[in-house]
């Protein structure tokens, strides 16, 4: 297989999940669904770049609920504006079993603007890189769960944070 770009499919424990790539670093990843499944599967003796045999490793042992620090997978950002990278590069830095609301990521690539959680949610909606780019652990104020645009919308957004164990995601509530 040529390192230049590719695409490879993969199985996890929420079905079956897709990464593209360039040289440059991971260009997409595709979450359970149709598009998903087009992709072809990952050979046991593919020739792939070490950083997408990174990206397939930790995505699948995010999806099954295992730890995983993703930051250092690189990403071809070369379609992306500069306030998407902004906004990509703050919530890669949100640890896992955590939540920041829009507001926060906001904050965090200076936005104080009144619209800025609009701003940063509108960047999250179009990450192509869900999972490296971990947008599932933005949410609303209050922790509500809101603009999850992959397969399985907000179902899969409230999976993914229970198997991280964020707080308020899964755990039983003793009195409701």
């Amino acid at each position: 297989m040529e390192h230049g770009t590719g695409v490879v499919s993969f199985e996890t424990e929420l079905g079956r999940c897709a990464v593209r790539w360039t040289d440059r670093g991971i260009r997409s990843v595709l979450l359970p669904g149709r598009t998903a499944e087009s992709a072809p599967p990952i050979a046991a003796d593919a020739d792939l770049p070490p950083f997408v045999r990174d990206a397939v490793d930790g995505i699948t042992r995010v999806m099954a609920g295992q730890p995983a620090d993703l930051r250092g997978i690189p990403i071809d950002r070369d379609d992306l504006d500069e306030f998407q990278r902004s906004v990509y590069a703050a919530t890669r830095e949100i640890p896992a079993g955590s939540t920041w609301t829009y507001g926060d990521v906001a904050r965090a690539v200076g936005l104080d603007r009144r619209d800025g959680a609009r701003d940063v949610g509108a960047a999250l909606a179009r990450n192509p890189t869900p999972v490296i780019v971990p947008c599932h652990r933005v949410v609303g104020v209050n922790g509500k769960l809101t603009g999850f645009s992959a397969p399985g919308g907000l179902a899969t957004k409230r999976l993914m944070l229970e198997l991280e164990g964020a707080p308020g995601y899964g755990q039983q509530v003793l009195f409701g």
